[in-house]
Order: structure tokens, then sequence, then C-alpha cells
């Protein structure tokens, strides 16, 4: 890392809970021996959004981004195929290209092991010509990302938001027709879910390899309300494996096809209408990342 620059999310939950102020005397503590140029900014989202797209083109060779799951999405579009490379700050509710790169969930040892990452190459995936990082869903998975939306802010907590969202979701969804093109080969169901994921995920939403060349699609067919609830709770849990209500293929090319024109999509926590079809792509170590030297950082 030479020229740094630190985008902050000034709404961060996570951010808000440590103080911002001390997270940023942190991360300026951490960074300034590492570097030889360091800019923190804590902006509001809009304004975010904007300065990451403009990092893209700007002369810091290294970008840090503090905030959830689509912020650092955003972040990864942006540097795709760049000599630029992308730290991430778990500061979002459920980070999970953070947490694949070894970071840990509370702010203050987040900033320490930003000290000692070191970068590496990493696949992202692509839908409808747009990269993201981690995981693209429709059906219950675009409901969740509304219900998300909805508890936001619960009293109880994130944490008890969440479940509070996949009740909902579970509740709303209705079950949908669906044509495939999973490299080259045609096939069509009727499903309740289906998900798109960058890479293959174990049990506990964990990815041992963060460039493998491949996408998984997970479709929940539909089976009845009882089979529903099934597979919600393995969902929940990371035990779909185990559930024969879920199909799981592994493959590089992905077409989603339905009768509707446009439809919901969950990518990264950020829900968008998406024109159909659902054209999916794997990116081969498309972007650099700095991962956290632990034992919890992919191979």
């Amino acid at each position: 890392m030479k020229r740094v620059l630190v985008l902050l999310n000034a709404r961060a939950g996570t951010l808000i809970d440590a103080g911002a102020d001390d997270v940023m005397r942190q991360i300026k503590s951490t960074l300034d021996r590492r570097c030889e140029s360091l800019d923190i900014r804590l902006l509001e989202p809009g304004s975010l959004t904007r300065a990451i797209a403009q990092a893209a083109h700007g002369p810091h060779d290294t970008l840090i981004v503090g905030g959830g799951d689509g912020s650092v999405s955003a972040a990864a579009a942006a540097f795709t195929n760049s000599k630029k490379q992308l730290g991430v700050l778990p500061f979002g509710t459920m980070n999970l290209l953070a947490r694949d790169l070894g970071m840990p969930s509370t702010p203050r040892e987040a900033v320490a092991a930003l000290g000692n990452a070191e970068p590496q190459e990493i696949d992202l995936a692509e839908v409808n010509g747009r990269p993201f990082h981690t995981l693209s869903g429709l059906g219950f998975f675009s409901q969740v990302a509304r219900a998300r939306e909805e508890v936001r802010g619960h009293p109880l907590g994130r944490l008890a938001a969440l479940p509070l969202a996949w009740s909902r979701a579970l509740w709303r969804t209705t079950t949908f027709s669906i044509d495939m093109l999973i490299d080259g080969h045609r096939e069509q169901t009727t499903a309740f879910a289906a998900l798109v994921t960058n890479n293959r995920f174990d049990a506990g939403w964990r990815r041992p390899k963060l460039d493998d060349g491949m996408l998984e699609l997970h479709i929940v067919e539909d089976h009845g309300t009882l089979g529903r609830l099934k597979a919600g709770k393995a969902l929940l849990t990371g035990t779909w494996r185990e559930e024969p209500g879920i199909r799981n293929i592994v493959a590089r090319d992905i077409t989603i096809a339905s009768r509707r024109r446009h439809a919901f999509v969950s990518t990264d926590g950020e829900l968008m209408r998406e024109r159909m079809p659902l054209r999916y792509r794997a990116m081969s170590k498309a972007l650099t990342v700095l991962v956290a030297k632990n034992d919890r950082a992919p191979e």
C-alpha cells in the first residue's frame, strides 16, 4: 500500500456503536506506518457511492471501504480488472465478503487486521453485466432483502431483526416457473427461490476458496408449505446441502428466464429490479483484495 483512501459509511450501525472518531484515529495509527499517504473520509451513503466510483479513476492504489455488503459490492464493481486493491472493514449486518477475507467482526480487531493484510486475487461474478462479490437471488431471497429494510432499526437489534425478516419472507414468497440454461444445458422447474453464489459455500455460509472460477446455483423447488419451512430453516442454519428440497448445481454460465419481463433480485444484499432473463457469468481473479493473515482467511 502506497496511496491509501479510506471511505467510511457514516450510517453504518457497527461504526456508530464503536464511535466513528475512535475508529478513524485507530485507522490512522495503524495504517500511517504502512503507506506513503493516507486519506480517511466519513461520508453519508449517497456521497460514499459517488466517492467509490471516483476512486476507481483516482490517484490512490488502495481503497478501504468501511460499510456493509452493498457498499463493498459497489467498490468491487468499480475496481473490477483494475490494478488497484480493495480492503474491507465489516461495518454492515452480514459482511459476507469480509468474513471470507478473514476480517474480524469487531471494528478494533478488523482495523488491526488490516495492518498485516496481504493482497490476493479473487473471483467475482456478474449478473446482466454488473459485477458482484458474493451472491444474487430471487424469489424468497429478494423477499428477505425487502423484509430486512422493513425491520431495520428493530428495538432488539440487528441480530434479532434477521430471523424476523426471514419469517416475513417465508410468509410472502410464492412459487414461480423458470427456464434455465446451465453451461448450455436447458431445463425448467417451479421454484420457491433461486440463488447464484460466486464460488461454493460450505456449512455456515463460508467459502473455503475465493478463486475456484465457478458459480453455484441453489434452487429451492416447490414441495408445499412444510417443504418450504424446512428449506427456509436449512438456509438460515447453513444445513441446506442435507435438505432434499434444495438442488445445488456448479457451473460457469447460468441464465434464468421466466414469463416476466422484470424481477426483483437481491444482489449482495441490495434489492434491485432487473430485466429478465438474468445472465450470470463467473469472472476468474477479477479483483485484488486485502486478506487478513489468520486461520479464517481462504486459501
